[in-house]
């Protein structure tokens, strides 16, 4: 089971490569011989979703199992299984991010790589900074957050 926690400034070139950070890379490594899936994210925020391959692959089943009758499921199976691009890091623990998905999270040179426990999120480093200074919550707690306690 991965555990990938905190945030990462790192640098992506114009031909779209990036060296994941060696602490990630160690820990990918170990999880899936650095075999990674990325993808779009269909929540509103605009970010690439990055998972090592034995947990995309217990996603991606879930996902193409879902009814598709429903348009927000349809779009859902679209953004991200249309969008998913297995890879593995070169032995520097380089990546190349394809077109489409630079372009769908509106990544430049500067981003940011972010923990998300199974998985990771890379994001533009100007809209994640934006993000982390929104101070409004328009949403309720779900109760599932209720109890929690920090």
């Amino acid at each position: 089971m991965s555990n990938f926690l905190g945030s990462h400034a790192i640098n992506m070139d114009a031909k779209g490569r990036l060296a994941i950070p060696a602490k990630v890379r160690e820990t990918l490594a170990q999880a899936c011989g650095g075999r990674i899936v990325l993808t779009a994210n269909a929540d509103e925020e605009r970010c690439v979703l990055v998972y090592p391959e034995p947990e995309w692959e217990i996603l991606r089943v879930k996902i193409e199992d879902l009814p598709n009758m429903k348009k927000p499921v349809r779009r859902l199976q679209r953004l991200v299984l249309g969008n998913a691009a297995p890879m593995e890091m070169d032995s520097a623990g380089r990546i190349l991010v394809p077109p489409t998905l630079r372009r769908h999270a509106n990544l430049e040179k500067k981003l940011m790589l972010v923990g998300q426990g199974k998985k990771l999120e890379l994001w533009s480093e100007e809209r994640w900074f934006e993000w982390l200074d929104e101070t409004s919550c328009d949403e309720d707690i779900p109760p599932e957050m209720e109890a929690l306690s920090l």
